[in-house]
């Protein structure tokens, strides 16, 4: 779906949304590069020297809070390598694994285009299964593996594997999300041999003696 590839993310922080353009997955060489894998189609736009990106990395990174300053893309065997401004050994590169890259996002200049949708639009619609509503999308989180909607349902929290399989639709118009999951993903599946009670008869018939 849209939101794997060009999807923003609602951050109140800064009071701008954000769009996620790329993971960094793996130290290349000695002298602080890393390889990317990118989330956007146009990282000639996107990763040019001297853009400057926001960093999603756990609370107690020490590049948490920080900004990462591309100097170079370069690719090798078809892979995207970065080289960042202040990450100058392999131990810094290998410090930043992981990090998902954000930049600002200019509205009307990268409105999405079909299939894409920013979080924000996504946020507060109905979440309809076979023409019954079962809950609302509360969030969306971006996993290395795959996007998820955070589902809120009567009955708690859902999470929806954001992928045209299970969620064939967006309707922003109607305000409506429509699903088709799985068994089980909304409710659970009864047992089909439960144990039997205490004191139950057996089914078997007694061998004869």
């Amino acid at each position: 779906m849209g939101v794997a590839c060009a999807s923003t993310w609602w951050t109140p922080i800064t009071e701008k949304t954000q769009l996620r353009v790329g993971r960094l997955t793996k130290a290349h060489g000695l002298k602080g590069a890393i390889k990317l894998e990118l989330f956007t189609d146009d990282p000639e736009r996107r990763f040019v020297p001297g853009a400057v990106f926001s960093l999603q990395v756990p609370a107690d990174s020490p590049w948490h809070g920080k900004t990462l300053e591309l100097a170079e893309l370069r690719w090798y065997n078809q892979h995207p390598v970065g080289f960042f401004t202040g990450v100058t050994d392999r131990t810094a590169a290998e410090s930043l694994i992981k990090a998902i890259l954000w930049i600002d996002l200019d509205p009307e200049a990268d409105a999405p285009g079909d299939d894409e949708w920013f979080d924000h639009q996504l946020v507060g619609l109905s979440v309809v299964r076979d023409g019954v509503a079962v809950g609302t999308v509360k969030l969306v989180e971006h996993l290395p593996a795959q996007d998820l909607l955070i589902v809120k349902t009567a009955d708690g929290e859902v999470m929806v594997p954001f992928v045209k399989e299970i969620v064939p639709s967006v309707d922003l118009d109607a305000g409506v999300v429509t699903v088709t999951p799985p068994a089980g993903l909304f409710e659970e599946i009864p047992d089909d041999d439960p144990e039997p009670t205490p004191g139950e008869a057996s089914a078997e018939p007694d061998p004869e003696h």
